[in-house]
């Protein structure tokens, strides 16, 4: 039975809310199987669509109560307006995120050395790089499967990114960087269990959890930078909500003369910690 765009996705709507799922899935879905643009999509709202794309577009949306992320299913996210890959063995990338890129590239003059630790997707580190282009970009990732997805982005977008594998600051022993960014894991092991269920059971724990109180990364952080940065550096980082204090100070520890900012997100929670280092 043929459907216009229309009921498909007032149909999805409906299936959607019925299982306590966000809305916003069902016209996601919609737009990959028809391939379009939100605009294109609202402007075929009385098109007939064709049966196959119909009977792809309800399985796809039947799958969802599973808790698979919608952004697996589709197999991209849109971060600071560009597409970017996405799989099980990388953290979907989020509008938080887009924040703590903007604190960076306020503060670049477009020939700094930067390096992106826990690179992930390459979301931060192929947008740094696209938005400075004569910036010097590194990213690692300890995972070999991570750095698979990030290195396939930034030949798609266009981004000249170096990526090595290893564990935090491991494969770059002995360089100074004039942009430390990173995203690490930094939820707390006590929290696994209240995670949303397409979070917990479907994105790579190597990028979640951090140990009983999630600063686990953030220690380590603070103890192996020293070596990697110089005078005027600037270590920026996101952080999970209510942490932001407990980073500063132990930074502070090792950075005593550095100024610390935190900053607050969308969502009026602390989101960003930024380093400005003084040896």
């Amino acid at each position: 039975m043929k459907k216009t765009v229309y009921e498909a996705l007032n149909w999805a709507s409906s299936f959607l809310r019925s299982h306590g799922l966000e809305e916003p899935a069902g016209e996601w879905l919609l737009r990959h199987h028809l391939k379009t643009n939100r605009a294109a999509l609202l402007a075929s709202f009385h098109d007939d669509m064709s049966e196959d794309v119909w009977l792809a577009f309800k399985a796809d949306v039947e799958t969802l109560p599973s808790g698979i992320p919608v952004q697996h299913i589709i197999g991209s996210e849109s971060f600071y307006g560009r597409v970017f890959s996405v799989s099980g063995d990388v953290l979907i990338p989020r509008p938080e995120t887009e924040e703590l890129v903007e604190a960076v590239l306020e503060r670049l003059e477009g020939t700094e050395r930067i390096v992106d630790i826990g690179t992930g997707s390459g979301a931060i580190a192929i947008t740094l790089q696209l938005e400075s282009p004569g910036t010097e970009v590194t990213a690692i990732d300890l995972s070999e499967k991570a750095l698979n997805v990030a290195q396939e982005n930034a030949k798609t977008l266009g981004a000249t990114v170096r990526f090595k594998q290893g564990d935090l600051c491991q494969p770059v022993k002995g360089e100074c960087f004039d942009v430390i960014v990173s995203n690490p894991p930094y939820i707390p092991e006590r929290d696994r269990a209240s995670l949303a269920e397409q979070v917990r059971e479907y994105e790579p724990e190597l990028a979640l959890f951090a140990g009983d109180d999630g600063l686990a990364v953030y220690r380590r952080l603070a103890t192996e930078l020293f070596e990697h940065v110089r005078d005027g550096s600037l270590i920026a980082l996101e952080i999970g909500t209510g942490q932001g204090n407990a980073v500063k100070q132990l930074f502070q520890e090792q950075f005593p003369k550095a100024a610390i900012e935190i900053r607050f997100d969308i969502n009026e929670k602390d989101r960003i910690v930024l380093i400005d280092v003084r040896l």
